[in-house]
């Protein structure tokens, strides 16, 4: 073995440690993700930073940046690392691909995930997506998921989130009931209001939306509540009242008019909700990647 191998192989241990650390910035995480002490693992950085005659790292208090030299390296090893990670990865699996799991709340799988998920296997018929649909919050690495679409405010879901799109709040009725508009408190008097009987999501609520239109007094000719809002669309599809639609969510609904979007004063109360895309890793593997970007494509159209 010549001399450049023989170094090339001594590094190839630290190299690793650094690049998990550059992944996570953070030498606590990637020890834990490796397995090892933080002191030893700070012990391999140092070992790299010795070796190459550079500083890679300038740590400070809870937190680490890379230096030019550090940050140069990083892209170039990071990528082959990961190069080795999916073809280790294909080699342990005997050429068979794992699935990418995929983790929404029941209300965006069934609106807007699984209406395109058509599109998805036309795409990538080799890619085995397993569709994980709880409304509990789960941690992904533990459970085994690669990828969530998430609801809440940036602050719920940290910096890493991708985000995919707002929410506009308006009304939407099934055509057989003819109605065009609701501008006015006597254009709902003789409806069903259909309303998601969630109380930590209070823009979602008939009183809300009256609110934010200044209407004061209004009587509809009742109320059909529920605590699944795709139970909400279902029960609008069927011709049952007037729901808030979320419009971004049911927009497969309004295209083939199994719902109609209805004239309104404007959109709904305004909120620091959205919805957004986490993955597991910080490099997710291949088929994931192809998961996130097929959903980030459909976000944007």
């Amino acid at each position: 073995m010549s001399n450049t191998l023989l170094a090339l192989a001594s590094m190839m241990e630290p190299l690793r440690g650094f690049v998990a650390v550059g992944r996570r910035m953070s030498i606590t995480v990637a020890a834990n993700d490796l397995c090892l002490t933080q002191s030893a693992l700070s012990r391999q950085v140092q070992a790299l930073e010795d070796r190459i005659g550079a500083k890679l790292l300038v740590r400070g208090h809870r937190s680490i940046a890379f230096t030019a030299e550090g940050e140069r390296l990083f892209r170039s090893a990071n990528g082959a690392v990961q190069q080795l990670q999916d073809a280790f990865g294909a080699l342990r699996a005997g050429a068979r691909r794992l699935p990418v799991t995929l983790s929404a709340s029941i209300g965006v799988t069934g609106l807007w995930v699984l209406p395109r998920l058509g599109r998805f296997q036309r795409l990538h018929p080799g890619i085995d997506l397993r569709v994980a649909a709880n409304n509990r919050l789960v941690d992904l690495a533990s459970e085994g998921i690669d990828i969530a679409i998430r609801y809440g405010p940036r602050s719920a879901v940290g910096n890493d989130a991708t985000l995919l799109f707002r929410e506009t709040i308006s009304p939407v009725a099934h055509p057989s009931l003819g109605l065009e508009h609701v501008l006015s408190p006597k254009d709902v008097a003789g409806q069903v209001l259909l309303e998601f009987d969630d109380p930590g999501r209070p823009w979602l609520h008939w009183d809300d939306w009256f609110a934010s239109v200044g209407w004061k007094g209004v009587k509809p000719k009742g109320f059909l509540r529920f605590n699944q809002y795709d139970q909400v669309v279902q029960s609008a599809m069927a011709g049952q009242g007037i729901a808030l639609g979320r419009i971004e969510l049911i927009r497969p609904m309004l295209t083939d008019k199994r719902l109609v979007l209805l004239s309104a004063p404007h959109p709904g109360p305004t909120n620091d909700h959205a919805y957004w895309l986490m993955a597991a890793e910080a490099v997710p593997r291949t088929d994931a990647r192809a998961v996130i970007e097929w959903i980030v494509s459909e976000a944007q159209q």
